[in-house]
């Protein structure tokens, strides 16, 4: 079950993003059905981009409903940090519980040092997002996704070993891909903008 309670902080911010704009465009207005056309869009960009998942991560949050496309990929991000601060707590519990053999174990614990920099690394592009630094964001992301897939590949290494996370790795993946899809239409609408 997810929790969402790094939304309290900001989501009062998240309002900022909400207010239209007197010229609306892709960047800023407010469309009906934003979530599935931003959805559909970048599911038509990826093979691995998961539609589904990406509509009913963003329709779960309620304020995404009112939101613009930043508001989007702030939402994305904080549902992509979220899950990995949650999986870092669900790793130490794992790790606790002395039932898994020295080989995964050790992936274990390199997984919690990887979501560890996945948590920084989530912080920062947030941080870069506000300041409107989509490449410095797109490259943190892709960072933050590579850690699911290093994560989840640490496991297969050894023949018959079966990774217990290979649900959050996938969820940090696609939450991360929402998020740099989004930021990549972005940073295309405001290089048009420029233009």
């Amino acid at each position: 079950m997810r929790q969402f309670s790094l939304f309290t902080v900001s989501l009062s911010s998240l309002f900022l993003l909400l207010i239209p704009h007197e010229t609306p465009s892709p960047v800023t207005a407010l469309y009906p059905d934003l979530i599935n056309s931003t959805c559909k869009q970048c599911a038509e960009k990826s093979t691995t981009f998961n539609y589904d998942f990406c509509t009913s991560s963003l329709q779960t949050i309620p304020i995404s409903h009112a939101a613009n496309l930043q508001g989007l990929a702030l939402i994305a991000m904080e549902l992509a940090l979220e899950n990995a601060t949650n999986t870092i707590s669900y790793i130490e519990k794992m790790i606790s519980t002395g039932k898994f053999d020295p080989y995964a174990l050790g992936c274990l614990k390199d997984c919690s040092e990887l979501y560890l920099d996945g948590v920084s690394m989530l912080v920062d592009s947030i941080q870069v997002f506000w300041w409107e630094q989509y490449n410095a964001a797109n490259l943190l992301l892709n960072t933050v996704m590579e850690t699911a897939a290093t994560c989840e590949e640490g496991f297969k290494e050894q023949a018959g070993e079966v990774s217990p996370l290979t649900v959050e790795n996938y969820d940090l993946s696609q939450l991360g891909a929402i998020a740099l899809c989004i930021t990549d239409l972005l940073s295309l609408a405001l290089d048009l903008d420029s233009s």
